[in-house]
C-alpha cells in the first residue's frame, strides 16, 4: 500500500471536498496513517491521554465555537498543546473563520490547516470512501476479469493458456471487459473483492498473433467496465488424464485472495471445448445458487428420494 500524504489529499480531492489551505509554511508531505477521522473536542479541553495519532482532525462548529469562547492566553495555550500532537492535518468545516492564532501556531508546528466549505456531516460522507479505498489491502494478480451476466469472472491460468482469447470471445457475445493480463484487486469491507485494470493499460488486450487491441475502440463503450466485484475464479488448465475433475457439482472448491475465500471452478481444456459458453454457464449457475437454487444438490436429492422405497424394502427383507 502506497503512503498517502496531505498533498495527495489536496491534489486528488481538493475540488470535490472544496478544500482551501490556510497555512503557508506547513509540510504537505505529512503522512496520513489511518483511514479514520477524529474530532478533537476533549483534546482542545486539555485531555490528551487517548489522542488518536496519525489521523486527520476535523474541527466543526462546536470545536470552533469553543475556541472562540476562550481568552487570548487560554486560546494560545490550548492550540499549542493541540498542534504539538502527532497529526497529519487539521480540517475546519462549514467554511468557518478560525482564530488567527490557530493559523499562526499551525504554521509554527508545520501542521497544514485546511478549510472546507462542506458541512461536517457531508465532509465525513465524502472523504471516508476515499480514505478507505486508499488504505484497503491490495494485490496484483495475473489474469483477466470480465463481467458476464453481472457476475465478475476472474480467469486465471498459465501464460498463453487462452485467458485473453476467452474474454475476447465473451466481449464479442455482448459481455464486458474489466481488465486483461494484470488485475488490481482491492478488498472492501470484510468480504468484497473489487478488481480493476491499471490506469495506463486501460482496456487494451494482447492477442497472440494479432498484437495489442483497444476493446473500447473496437466494440464501443458498452463493452467495458472500470471495475467489478470478483465473484468466481475460473481456473483454466490443460487436460490431464491423471487428474480428477468434479463432474457433479457437489464438491466445492475455493481460492483465497486477500483473506477472502472465492468460489473456484477448474475447467480442463481440450480441442473442441467451447470455453466461452461454459463461462456463461458458470456465471448463470452462480446466479442460480445465489438465489437459493443449487441444481446439483436438488438432482442428488431427487435421486435419493427415488431410491428410498428400494432401500426401505431391502432393509425390511430378513430372508
Amino acid at each position: 500500500m502506497a503512503i498517502m500524504t496531505v498533498e495527495d489529499l489536496l491534489r486528488s480531492k481538493g475540488d470535490a471536498l472544496k478544500l482551501e489551505l490556510l497555512t503557508s509554511r506547513s509540510k504537505l508531505d505529512r503522512p496520513i496513517e489511518e483511514p479514520s477521522i477524529s474530532s478533537p473536542g476533549l483534546v482542545l479541553a486539555g485531555f490528551t491521554d487517548r489522542f488518536p495519532r496519525g489521523r486527520l482532525q476535523v474541527l466543526g462548529e462546536t470545536e470552533v465555537s469553543f475556541l472562540n469562547s476562550l481568552g487570548e492566553a487560554e486560546l494560545r495555550r490550548a492550540l499549542e498543546a493541540f498542534f504539538e500532537l502527532d497529526m497529519p492535518a487539521v480540517i475546519v468545516t462549514k467554511g468557518l473563520d478560525v482564530p488567527p492564532a490557530a493559523i499562526e501556531i499551525a504554521d509554527e508546528h508545520g501542521v497544514p490547516l485546511i478549510r472546507s466549505e462542506l458541512k461536517t456531516g457531508e465532509f465525513y460522507r465524502r472523504i471516508q470512501p476515499y480514505l478507505e479505498d486508499g488504505f484497503a489491502p491490495t494485490v496484483t494478480l495475473h489474469g483477466s476479469l470480465a463481467d458476464v451476466y453481472g457476475v465478475g469472472l476472474l480467469f486465471m491460468g498459465r501464460s498463453g493458456i487462452g485467458k485473453s482469447e476467452c474474454v475476447l470471445d465473451l466481449v464479442e457475445r455482448g459481455h464486458r471487459l474489466v481488465a486483461d493480463d494484470m488485475v488490481i484487486v482491492t478488498r472492501r469491507g470484510n468480504g468484497v473483492l473489487i478488481g480493476r485494470g491499471h490506469e495506463l493499460q486501460g482496456h487494451h488486450m494482447e492477442i497472440r498473433g494479432v498484437g495489442i487491441i483497444d476493446i473500447r475502440a473496437l466494440f464501443g463503450i458498452r463493452a467495458i467496465r472500470q471495475q467489478k466485484r470478483i465473484e468466481v475464479v475460473v481456473q483454466l488448465e490443460e487436460w490431464n488424464d491423471a487428474a480428477y475433475y468434479d463432474r457433479t457439482g457437489l464438491e466445492s472448491d475455493e481460492m483465497e485472495i486477500l483473506g477472502v475465500r472465492i468460489p473456484r471452478v477448474t475447467i480442463p481444456l481440450n480441442p473442441g471445448k467451447n470455453i466461452t459458453v461454459i463461462s456463461e454457464v458458470v456465471a448463470m449457475n452462480h446466479l442460480l445458487k445465489f438465489s437459493g437454487v443449487h441444481s446439483a444438490q436438488l438432482f442428488n436429492q431427487r435421486l435419493k428420494d427415488a431410491m428410498k422405497p428400494v432401500r426401505d424394502y431391502l432393509e425390511e427383507d430378513y430372508e
